[in-house]
């Protein structure tokens, strides 16, 4: 399995920021209260006809012990006998037992009892993952930079407009491979460029493409695939795309790929993002010599302008284009993004790639694989073409469908959904654009010759769906095996980063396997990934700001910090490896408002299996929340 580092893991000393809140009730007990045991569910809720599960986490084998649902007035609708024992978590809670409360079909409000433990409130009712799903946009909103930026319930204000005219520098030269502190002066090579709006990446302010295009294909792919239209998923996914148009310059064949320095150089000659703490609006007002970064931010390029570009940055890029060409209503604004997807898309380097361009410093975002995302682009190039009765289409699917087959070749088999690997929705987006290729064949549609086909390599345009579809169940079956073995029932590894929007993957290939297939065998375990996620875990926490009642309370982010207001929709990383921990969360930053205020970490009892969840300020490894977090989860939920 490859790493899944993210920005400012061990890299970055100075990570982002949180907000503070009182704790609620239903919470973690101080481990001289530890009831006999400890009952989880997903606090989202479930919809009436789906299977629920909780789970008894105790101390003691209560095999066969009885519990009840009560409704909101307290009266018993069901009784039953919890599971035998699922395994052990950690030395305090040594047993952990499946409870099924399926058989609570009707809506309202619930809980669960058992030996006198009490699970948090949960609903049943239809619409709850949309709902959840509509926080998640919400958070980006709140992510907005510059002068288009909603007040919304964090009080934001406009931000960074000086990047109306940033100036292009050289990659920075840094001190060593692990780290963001650069050393020298920055060169500037070109500008000014327009680079204003966009989102901030996560609890800091810088921005990124590599991001951007991921979580902005994924906000177009739920609108395309969404059971219902939301104006204000639109309304987001056009705020990104605005801003990636910005980071594509047409004219000289250029992408632009970050705006802003993460820490400031070893000379102590200016300083970067990280260095301060601070709202986004302060930069436009700073005047000191050592901050002229933070407010005339630098922009960086993916390469020299007409140069090949990293295959992954132009595949994503050209797919958030392409998708929005499949949904925009507007003839002419889908064929414009057609031609930009179509542009970029042309400009990646597809031979002698080594180490991929994400972002300044590399180890922020270290990609290994490319190939899906050549496939995600082609797939949804061709799938745009099609709709726009394009005669480039079937040459799309051509290269979609060679890609898939160097991705099975070459990078197959150790990852699944998430920012790193995004071959589940291209693999899904191939076989669509495959039969629709066929149906457009067998109704004479497509008799318009391509004239870009004599310069493209001879490929085959017959997709072995057959193969793509098995690579998405081995995608399932990796998640599977590690549920298989663990009490939750979690598909994801939650001793390493990024265990949280893992999970939301894999629910939703679970969705796209369905669809494809047919064959609806993952169904309950795509359902258990998302039940993990909203509270039926160890530390009983829905991993989304603002759903249930045991949640996390203090997220690495600035703005929500310093305002002391609720990130709602925010999705944060989750449990991390407990070794990330060995050395304790460090000092408060200057202006960091201390969160928790008692500085106790109450989850400490359910530290277990090599994984650690801390809800702190300072624990950037897991209360940190992101753009492509919030994204997978906007895409899972919406299916």
């Amino acid at each position: 399995m490859r790493p899944f580092r993210r920005r400012a893991t061990w890299i970055v000393p100075v990570a982002l920021a949180a907000l503070i809140a009182s704790l609620l009730a239903a919470g973690a007990p101080a481990a001289a209260d530890q009831p006999r045991g400890l009952v989880r569910v997903n606090q989202l809720g479930y919809a009436a006809g789906a299977a629920k599960i909780g789970y008894l986490m105790s101390g003691a084998d209560q095999a066969g012990a009885k519990f009840s649902v009560l409704d909101r007035h307290g009266r018993r609708v069901l009784t039953g006998r919890v599971a035998a024992d699922a395994g052990e978590w950690n030395a305090a809670y040594p047993r952990v037992h499946r409870i099924d409360f399926s058989a609570v079909r009707w809506p309202g409000q619930y809980r669960v009892e058992v030996e006198g433990s009490t699970s948090p409130v949960f609903e049943v009712k239809h619409g709850l993952e949309e709902a959840a799903a509509d926080k998640a946009v919400g958070f980006f909103a709140e992510q907005r930079d510059g002068a288009h930026v909603p007040s919304g319930p964090l009080g934001r204000k406009a931000s960074h407009l000086t990047d109306r005219a940033a100036s292009v520098y050289d990659w920075p030269v840094f001190t060593g491979p692990d780290t963001d502190q650069s050393t020298g002066e920055l060169r500037k090579v070109g500008g000014p460029v327009d680079v204003e709006g966009g989102w901030f990446d996560a609890g800091d302010y810088l921005k990124f493409t590599h991001i951007a295009a991921y979580s902005d294909s994924l906000l177009w792919a739920s609108a395309r695939d969404g059971r219902r239209r939301n104006p204000a998923l639109l309304k987001e996914a056009r705020h990104g795309l605005d801003w990636l148009d910005k980071m594509w310059d047409e004219r000289t064949r250029t992408l632009y790929i970050q705006v802003g320095v993460g820490t400031g150089n070893a000379e102590g000659t200016f300083v970067g993002d990280h260095d301060v703490w601070r709202l986004p609006e302060v930069d436009d007002t700073l005047a000191d010599p050592s901050e002229r970064f933070l407010k005339n931010r630098p922009v960086f390029r993916a390469a020299a302008p007409g140069q090949l570009i990293s295959p992954n940055l132009a595949g994503r890029t050209a797919a958030a284009f392409a998708l929005a060409a499949q949904v925009e209503v507007s003839p002419t604004k889908a064929r414009r993004h057609l031609e930009t997807a179509a542009q970029i898309y042309a400009q990646a380097k597809t031979t002698g790639v080594s180490q991929l361009v994400t972002s300044l410093p590399f180890a922020f975002y270290p990609e290994s694989a490319w190939r899906d995302d050549l496939e995600l682009g082609a797939a949804e190039l061709a799938l745009a073409a099609q709709r726009l009765r394009d005669p480039r289409a079937r040459t799309w699917l051509q290269m979609a469908n060679y890609w898939a087959g160097q991705y099975l070749e070459h990078e197959a088999g150790g990852d699944t959904f998430n920012l790193y690997d995004v071959s589940a929705l291209a693999h899904a987006d191939l076989i669509r654009a495959a039969r629709a290729d066929r149906r457009i064949a067998l109704s004479g549609a497509d008799r318009t010759p391509d004239r870009t086909a004599d310069r493209t390599p001879a490929r085959s345009s017959r997709v072995d769906t057959a193969a793509v579809t098995a690579d998405l169940r081995a995608q399932l079956e990796i998640g599977v095996r590690r549920a298989a073995a663990e009490p939750f029932g979690a598909g994801a590894q939650y001793d390493n980063f990024d265990a949280v929007p893992h999970a939301f993957g894999l629910a939703a290939t679970a969705r796209l396997y369905r669809e494809v297939s047919g064959d609806r065998r993952y169904d309950t375990f795509g359902a258990r990934q998302l039940d993990w996620n909203f509270g039926a875990n160890p530390w009983g926490v829905p991993f989304m700001i603002g759903v249930g009642a045991q949640v996390e309370r203090c997220p690495h982010h600035q703005i929500a910090n310093l305002q002391n207001r609720p990130l709602i929709g925010a999705v944060v990383n989750g449990p991390n490896s407990a070794d990330l921990f060995a050395d304790g969360l460090g000092d408060n930053l200057d202006n960091m408002r201390p969160c928790p205020s008692n500085g106790v970490d109450r989850y400490e009892p359910f530290t277990g299996k090599g994984s650690r969840y801390v809800d702190d300020v300072r624990s950037w490894q897991s209360s940190e929340p992101a753009d492509d977090f919030a994204a997978i989860a906007v895409y899972a939920l919406n299916l």
